[in-house]
């Protein structure tokens, strides 16, 4: 049996009972919501159906919403990717948010142009949602090392993920848990394109962190890491079998006769 979707066990008391109540549409509970969303950048947790009803009070009261804390919202999403959080999330989001950022865009229920107040890097929160969105289909398409690329090349970047702690490092976790469910062996300079380290640190995960091993035979930094057997990535042969049955009208309707080949 699969884990309740709105379960969260480092959920805090008082947030409980405003996710079970009607509290949860009370705008008054919007402060109580963003503060959580701060802890859990701080504290490394996770409350996808907290977040994700703190989107939903900033659709009923757009003049509450704090482009931080929805940016935050979405960078702790990506942390737990494959799941379809960060999907989620992204849909809950205003129109004027999800298109390509322009110097006029304007709030839709407010004549103040959404510049006015630049949150992380100076940059306007659909520039921030489109980079973040960018991080994700990388993620989703497996292209790992691109990944890592393009979260080094911008400083936007950088201002995104500041809040959240921890935030390459669990990243790297959720890159070695799909690898292994999908891997025996990889070569290691594949492997450390894809987790975005090298050298000790990266032996280090490895080992200490993932529990795998390394082969260093070859030398020249070209070995292999190999990856224990587990349910996900063991080979396992697969049988099918048909089984054809013929009811009795059949040979009535149809005497051996008639398939001779005489």
């Amino acid at each position: 049996m699969g884990i309740a979707f709105d379960y969260a066990p480092d959920r805090p008391e008082n947030i409980d009972q405003i996710l079970n109540s009607l509290d949860r549409y009370n705008p008054e509970t919007t402060t109580v919501l963003q503060d959580y969303v701060t802890q859990q950048c701080e504290d490394r947790t996770y409350d996808c159906y907290a977040n994700l009803a703190l989107l939903k009070l900033y659709q009923f009261n757009p003049h509450l919403l704090r482009e931080e804390t929805v940016t935050n919202i979405l960078t702790k999403s990506l942390t737990v990717f494959p799941s379809p959080d960060f999907s989620l999330a992204l849909h809950l989001l205003p129109s004027y948010i999800l298109s390509p950022p322009t110097t006029t865009t304007s709030h839709p229920s407010s004549t103040t142009n959404i510049t006015s107040n630049p949150q992380p890097g100076d940059a306007p929160l659909s520039e921030a949602v489109q980079k973040l969105t960018h991080l994700n289909t990388l993620l989703s398409s497996a292209k790992y090392s691109a990944f890592w690329s393009t979260l080094d090349k911008d400083d936007l970047y950088a201002d995104l993920i500041a809040d959240v702690g921890g935030f390459e490092e669990l990243m790297r976790v959720r890159i070695a848990v799909t690898v292994g469910q999908t891997c025996r062996e990889v070569e290691r300079e594949v492997l450390e394109g894809w987790l975005g380290m090298s050298g000790a640190a990266f032996e280090h995960f490895v080992r200490e962190v993932c529990g795998w091993g390394v082969d260093d035979t070859e030398g020249g930094g070209k070995g292999k890491v190999v990856i224990p057997v587990n349910k996900e990535n063991e080979a396992k042969g697969t049988v099918v079998k048909e089984e054809v049955r013929f009811d009795r009208e059949f040979f009535l309707l149809f005497p051996f006769s008639c398939f001779s080949l005489g």
